[in-house]
């Protein structure tokens, strides 16, 4: 989930790269995210999300997916890492933060958290 559709497909395209990797869903929002996650996609192994989004940030949006679903691992990824924005994002039941600009931190993080590992690259 990322405000920016070329950085959606870019992450779509490297993620669906791995065999028994799929993307069931995208959203270009906070509040899109929520809303597709609450109306269906419940049953989703992990969420890929961006901090810096529209309407409602990642943390905020995590916040509520947490709620919904708190075994559902949450991958944070963003352009501006912080040991503060990790300490937020840990509260909030994230599993994962990194660098979305690191292709294979993202992909390290996404292997960590389906196996309900933390993965915090700051």
């Amino acid at each position: 989930m990322d405000d920016n559709a070329s950085m959606r497909r870019t992450l779509r395209s490297l993620l669906e790269s791995h065999d028994s990797w799929q993307v069931v869903g995208e959203a270009s929002d906070g509040l899109e995210a929520v809303a597709k996650f609450d109306h269906g996609k419940k049953d989703v192994d992990a969420i890929v999300m961006d901090f810096q989004m529209p309407n409602m940030n990642g943390i905020e949006a995590a916040k509520r997916i947490a709620f919904l679903s708190p075994h559902t691992p949450i991958l944070m990824i963003t352009l501006h890492n912080s040991q503060q924005l990790s300490e937020q994002a840990r509260r909030v039941g994230i599993l994962g933060i990194c660098d979305k600009g690191d292709i294979d931190c993202v992909v390290e993080g996404v292997i960590a958290i389906l196996d309900n590992k933390p993965y915090f690259k700051n």
